[in-house]
């Protein structure tokens, strides 16, 4: 059974009949949010950016959300593939112990837990993440607006069941609650911005830290990052709330490693199905993702997720083997694209 299917919008599926697929086409390529689903994208990320990618020499900016950041600022490293086996590794083995009468560690801790793991694995190499030669990262966040603006125990779910509600309306509308602040490295960002309320900000050494442990930081399960440095004023969220899977109106050729067909706009979006279908803003974007089927083999006949955190949550052996079985698999992902760029054969691309 083949494990990787390959979808195209119409421009895009144009251009792989026309030229095939090089290096050298690619412009932009998008990371989501989705926490450990993200796991079976790093043979991928292994094989991209250690083998195919260096064969050619142009720009190519990164954008990514939530843990899509953190694999974005990896293939950032002077050394990618050594950085994406470490956080493979780092991410499978996180464990927080959790307190005496409760089912789940506090927001706090697992912040705390969390921006120690960040420092210790970008900590003296961030200078090479912001400085690389090709790659422009960007990172995606979301800033609370009015009562979300700072973090409170009450006043947050307030907020959270008002963007709700607004997004349900109209996705825009969401943008009275929270806007999308973009951290880039260096660059204009490739994506237009009339589609949602946008800030462009510059990363740079004294926000770095501060910028990506906001990308990754879901509400109620992490504490926002409050007053990001050379930065509006406020309270940081993931930034897949506002962009769940980066589903914007990019400039380029787009190739997205992914961890299913959809590319879902909003995290608020995920129970609007009718939201889920490609748009004109995904013409240029070739998405590389599991065959269903084949992910139905997996452990437990699903990709991880962080719902196995609580059903292992006795268990962290076990669960560290399902994740590190997942992953042993999905290294099929990676042979497979790996012989269809040989010879790109459009009559074997889905549409997207």
């Amino acid at each position: 059974m083949k494990a990787l299917h390959i979808y195209a919008g119409p421009k895009a599926m144009a251009h792989i009949e026309a030229h095939g697929l090089k290096p050298e086409h690619v412009g932009v390529i998008p990371a989501a949010a989705g926490g450990p689903k993200g796991l079976i994208l790093g043979p991928l990320d292994r094989f991209l950016f250690g083998e195919w990618l260096p064969q050619s020499t142009q720009p190519i900016d990164l954008v990514g959300a939530s843990i899509g950041a953190w694999r974005m600022a990896t293939a950032c490293l002077d050394h990618p593939v050594q950085g994406f086996d470490r956080l493979s590794h780092d991410y499978i083995h996180q464990h927080y112990d959790v307190p005496l009468g409760q089912k789940r560690p506090s927001a706090k801790q697992v912040s705390d837990e969390f921006g120690k793991s960040l420092n210790a694995f970008y900590g003296g190499r961030i200078a090479e993440v912001l400085n690389h030669p090709r790659y422009r990262l960007h990172i995606v966040t979301s800033r609370g607006k009015h009562i979300l603006h700072r973090e409170h125990p009450l006043l947050t779910p307030l907020g959270y069941a008002g963007a709700y509600l607004c997004n349900a309306v109209q996705r825009k509308a969401m943008g009275a609650w929270l806007e999308r602040v973009v951290f880039s490295s260096r660059g204009a960002l490739p994506f237009e911005t009339t589609d949602f309320a946008t800030e462009h900000m510059a990363l740079n050494e004294r926000n770095f830290m501060a910028a990506l442990q906001a990308s990754c930081s879901i509400p109620f399960v992490l504490q926002a990052v409050h007053d990001i440095p050379d930065a509006p004023t406020g309270a940081y969220w993931d930034g897949g709330i506002t962009d769940y899977h980066l589903h914007l109106n990019y400039k380029g050729l787009v190739l997205y490693p992914h961890f299913q067909q959809a590319v879902v706009p909003g995290w608020l979006d995920k129970a609007l199905k009718w939201r889920h279908k490609a748009t004109p803003f995904l013409d240029n974007t070739i998405v590389l993702a599991p065959n269903p089927e084949w992910v139905k083999t997996l452990p437990n006949g699903k990709l991880p997720d962080r719902s196995d955190f609580v059903r292992y949550a006795s268990d962290f052996k076990e669960r560290v083997k399902i994740w590190k079985e997942a992953v042993s698999q999905s290294e099929q992902m990676a042979q497979e694209l790996s012989e269809w760029l040989v010879n790109p054969d459009a009559t074997s691309v889905h549409r997207l």
